[in-house]
């Protein structure tokens, strides 16, 4: 597969501008929000230079309808949406499949998603890098995926670690600290 097969829409949503690319095999990148259309372009096109915009095809066209109600709010699920993955080597693969799994309003750490795989917990490092290279974040949800003790972590994307909690706060993940279940006394 060559880059001149893949084709690139910017769109608008709640939260900024988004970018998608697709190959005929399925999305092979998505681009989260910035503020600006230009901004998105020129960071999916950093990735995929080659890639012409295009009208997107009806599968296409339906996951922006989706990425569109996620930024409004709406609970989405992404699980069917079908990603063109056959440039990442195999273990990443392995590593988005998994992450895949993790469902709206859901966390889990790069220890639980290399466990899960029947790796160590070194192989937790190898889950961290495949998700800040996730080239079609959201859809495969890294956002969901946390640090050890359940700390937010990095996140590659536009506006980093703000980013990932601003999108968990859309599914109603809490990370603070709860609030204390009896107040202090004032003296």
């Amino acid at each position: 597969m060559t880059e001149a097969t893949h084709h690139y829409c910017i769109f608008e949503t709640a939260g900024g501008y988004c970018g998608i690319a697709w190959s005929a095999a399925g999305i092979t990148r998505f681009q989260l929000p910035t503020k600006a259309a230009n901004s998105t372009e020129h960071l999916l096109l950093k990735r995929l230079p080659s890639a012409a915009s295009a009208h997107p095809p009806a599968s296409v066209a339906e996951t922006i309808e989706a990425v569109k109600r996620y930024f409004a709010g709406e609970t989405v699920d992404f699980s069917d949406v079908t990603v063109d993955l056959s440039n990442q080597d195999e273990f990443f693969r392995e590593i988005y499949e998994a992450a895949r799994c993790v469902g709206w309003g859901k966390t889990t750490t790069y220890g639980t998603l290399a466990k899960e795989l029947g790796r160590g917990p070194e192989a937790a490092r190898d889950v961290g890098q495949a998700m800040a290279k996730n080239p079609v974040a959201l859809i495969i949800p890294c956002h969901r995926v946390l640090a050890a003790g359940g700390k937010i972590g990095g996140f590659s994307a536009p506006g980093g670690s703000n980013s990932k909690a601003k999108m968990l706060e859309l599914e109603g993940v809490r990370l603070a600290p709860p609030e204390p279940a009896q107040q202090s006394l004032g003296f």
